[in-house]
């Protein structure tokens, strides 16, 4: 699996996120610009002693990374999704893509990848779901319908 922060603006967040795709083998995609310093200590503390276990690769833009991966089904996590999170088959080597922590993903690709926008089930009073939280709930869920591979 692959996971991509959008302009991610948390470094604690961005290391929970990071703690996460170590455990679980995913890679962690950060498409610039980053609201922190890699060399940020609470990005650091935040994955504790992971970052040895951990695939990481950094993009100019969005589109960087579709251009890169261009054979790969992506999905957008979006409080503006049609369809739940677990709605979706996912496969093993899918991207499962983020916004940043105030303003989620740009409209623009809202608009040009609506069929792939999900969404995690919430109250209509509720704005959102903490970043981290949100990725390791969707995660878990593309993990478990591909029997946890890898994993023990």
């Amino acid at each position: 699996m692959h996971l991509v922060l959008v302009e991610p603006e948390i470094p604690a967040n961005t290391g929970n996120v990071a703690r996460t795709c170590a455990v679980t083998g995913a890679h962690l995609h950060l498409v610039k610009p980053l609201g922190f310093s890699v060399d940020d200590k609470q990005l650091k503390r935040a994955g504790l002693d992971y970052w040895h276990l951990l695939s990481i690769h950094y993009h100019d833009n969005f589109y960087d990374v579709l251009n890169t991966y261009p054979d790969h089904q992506f999905y957008f996590a979006t409080t503006k999704g049609s369809r739940f999170f677990t709605e979706v088959n996912y496969g093993s080597d899918d991207f499962l893509v983020f916004g940043r922590e105030t303003a989620g993903l740009p409209e623009e690709i809202i608009n040009n990848f609506s069929a792939n926008c999900i969404r995690i089930p919430m109250l209509n009073e509720a704005r959102s779901l903490n970043l981290s939280n949100s990725v390791a709930i969707v995660l878990y869920e593309a993990l478990r319908q591909n029997s946890f591979a890898g994993m023990k």
